[in-house]
């Protein structure tokens, strides 16, 4: 009889429930099974239980974000074996398609957001990982599970968005957004050599959090000013010489091209729920350069050296925790704006 171990679904309709689910099992000589040691609850999952992911499959579980201890590898994973603490890449991939060989992971022609939408995925405690060679990154060993738990997801997001945005040493960044991505976005666009940054949320929390531990330089609340004009104000009249869309709300994809500079990039690394429009009649001539898409998590073992070098540091964003069994009411906390959750973490179930 196959053994069994708890699990968050989602059923039809949105519904989510902590379940007995069977302990998975190897199904391809390139998969691993891991035990989860730590997991994430993501704004993504939030979209799944929205309706708001076509592709979602129903009755799977839920989540993306992990690190944990590999149990089981398949004949045909040769840079893992059991006991290997790993980070998982939140987007599976091969390794070997046209795209994964051009460094395109996302687009991966086996693969993609599969863990936590098309199959079973980490809140859980076992998860079985695909093309397990390539989609996990062995941890350092001077990294603790919390220092790279944000690695395959919200990490590399942000980090994806500072290099569409082709930095340059000394340039302003604005990054419309103050939630994990955002404010990873901020510390990796300081990465790549940003000479200011400038954090706009309508969450005064998220952006005191922003400027206390360093991502920005400056703070925006556009209910409390116009964006483009104190854009202007920070940049000599100029606007930003990138911009990263990390908040996907209602009006941000427009702010997002009107507080850029002309000639400057706009990389939208955000979910949108709704349609955007483009209103290129009023864009004409800003000559603006615009980049789109879901994290290509290509850099998660650049990403990890990083963080044991003490270049990044995400562990601030951590701030609400508890065990699998309280996942519910985790899902609860993340949800509610005025919670002051940025992310909460998922350590193991209790028996």
């Amino acid at each position: 009889m196959q053994a069994t171990m708890k699990a968050l679904v989602c059923r039809t309709g949105g519904k989510i429930e902590l379940t007995d689910r069977p302990v998975p099992e190897i199904q391809a000589p390139t998969d691993a099974v891991v035990q989860v040691t730590l997991s994430t609850i993501c704004t993504s999952d939030l979209h799944i239980i929205h309706g708001a992911v076509p592709r979602a499959v129903p009755d799977t579980v839920l989540g993306h974000e992990f690190v944990g201890v590999v149990t089981q590898v398949g004949d045909a994973v040769q840079n893992l074996r059991p006991g290997d603490r790993v980070a998982a890449n939140c987007v599976t991939h091969c390794g070997e398609c046209w795209f994964c060989r051009r460094g395109y992971v996302n687009n991966c022609a086996h693969g993609g957001w599969e863990l936590g939408c098309r199959i079973d995925g980490c809140q859980a405690e076992y998860v079985r990982v695909p093309y397990a060679a390539t989609s996990l990154n062995k941890i350092p060993d001077v990294l603790s599970d919390r220092a790279a738990l944000l690695t395959g997801d919200i990490l590399s997001s942000g980090y994806f968005g500072a290099r569409l945005c082709e930095i340059h040493p000394g340039d302003t960044v604005a990054v419309i957004g103050a939630g994990p991505v955002g404010q990873c976005a901020m510390m990796c666009a300081r990465l790549f050599g940003a000479g200011k940054v400038i954090a706009l949320d309508i969450d005064s929390a998220r952006l005191r959090m922003a400027l206390e531990h360093g991502a920005a330089d400056v703070g925006i609340d556009p209910e409390q000013e116009d964006a483009a004009a104190a854009v202007l104000r920070e940049t000599e009249g100029r606007g930003a010489d990138g911009v990263i869309e990390a908040a996907g709300g209602e009006n941000t994809f427009q702010m997002a091209w009107q507080i850029a500079r002309p000639n400057a990039v706009v990389a939208l690394v955000a979910m949108y729920e709704k349609p955007q429009s483009l209103p290129l009649e009023r864009m004409y001539g800003k000559n603006l350069i615009f980049k789109t898409g879901g994290v290509d998590s290509a850099y998660c073992d650049e990403l990890l050296e990083h963080l044991a070098s003490g270049r990044l540091d995400t562990q601030f964003l951590l701030t609400h925790q508890g065990p699998l069994n309280d996942i519910l009411a985790g899902y609860r906390t993340f949800a509610d704006k005025s919670s002051g959750c940025m992310k909460w973490v998922v350590t193991p179930y209790e028996r």
